[in-house]
């Protein structure tokens, strides 16, 4: 089975690379700069350049793939998924593996654009399997400048609560789903092991780093104009504040066992996360 990983030099797409190397498997991977996918992987990953946007030359890259790995982002995934899905049928591709969200199921935040791409994936009649994540453990990295300036976290989520998941254990997961077919036509939904509130988070940072941090709670616009200040776009950003009410008004509480089920072991805790990761909060 030959794959194509496309995010490949992003956060999950990385890892799933990285074990797919571990297993002796040379995979492909799709990317605009071959030159940082180079720096990452050396000579262990086929390069096929290209752009997700751009359906000529992903049809081209999976002329003879059978598995794509696909991850997009940002308000137009929807739209890059259905190319995506147009190309994979073109090209012959035999199953592909979206990474999805949570909030699918509940239609918040970037749910709708995911919801999209997983209808295209779905109608063009290739095998597929949607891997519904919850927020990422890692997305509390970016926490840490205001963690280290003054020792607090501020954030709209109230006393809400969500089950971040590792990113090691999403990886894990998504290349069972690459190697295997015992996951075809089917969503499985990724969570960590237990939902926890963000002033649960800060006060997990806390214990991991030996020092106190302070949970704030802030009015959604507050959030938005946070968010404004480093996210893509308004329409991201404002997808991200409708994430964070939803956490807020409990609809993000979910907890599945689908970690153990694919994996045969219980995901990482938050608290793993937090001592891997305490010098970034430093």
């Amino acid at each position: 089975m030959k794959q194509l990983i496309t995010g490949a030099t992003g956060n999950i797409g990385s890892l799933v690379t990285q074990r797919l190397i571990a297993r002796g498997e040379r995979p492909c991977v799709f990317v605009r700069n071959a030159r940082a996918a180079r720096t990452l992987f050396g000579d262990r990953v086929e390069i096929r350049t290209g752009d997700l946007a751009d359906a000529s030359s992903l049809t081209a890259a999976l002329g003879d793939i059978d598995t794509l790995f696909l991850v997009n982002s940002g308000p137009q995934l929807g739209e890059r998924d259905e190319l995506a899905a147009v190309a994979a049928k073109t090209a012959g591709v035999r199953r592909v593996v979206k990474l999805s969200t949570l909030d699918v199921q509940t239609g918040v935040g970037t749910g709708p654009w995911h919801a999209r791409g997983e209808a295209a994936l779905r109608a063009c009649g290739v095998k597929f399997t949607a891997l519904r994540a919850a927020a990422f453990m890692s997305n509390a990295l970016g926490w840490a400048p205001s963690i280290r300036s003054s020792g607090r976290l501020r954030a709209s989520t109230g006393d809400g609560r969500i089950a971040f998941i590792h990113p090691d254990d999403l990886a894990d997961v998504a290349v069972q789903t690459l190697v295997t077919r015992d996951h075809e036509h089917t969503s499985l939904v990724i969570t960590g092991p237990e939902s926890l509130s963000y002033r649960a988070m800060a006060e997990t940072i806390g214990g991991a780093i030996g020092a106190r941090v302070r949970f704030e709670a802030i009015s959604d616009d507050q959030a938005l104009e946070l968010a404004l200040g480093w996210s893509e776009s308004r329409e991201y950003a404002e997808a991200l504040v409708d994430i964070w009410r939803a956490i807020r008004e409990g609809r993000l509480t979910t907890v599945t066992d689908e970690v153990e089920r694919v994996l045969g072991r219980k995901p990482r805790s938050f608290a793993q996360w937090a001592n891997e990761n305490a010098a970034e909060f430093h």
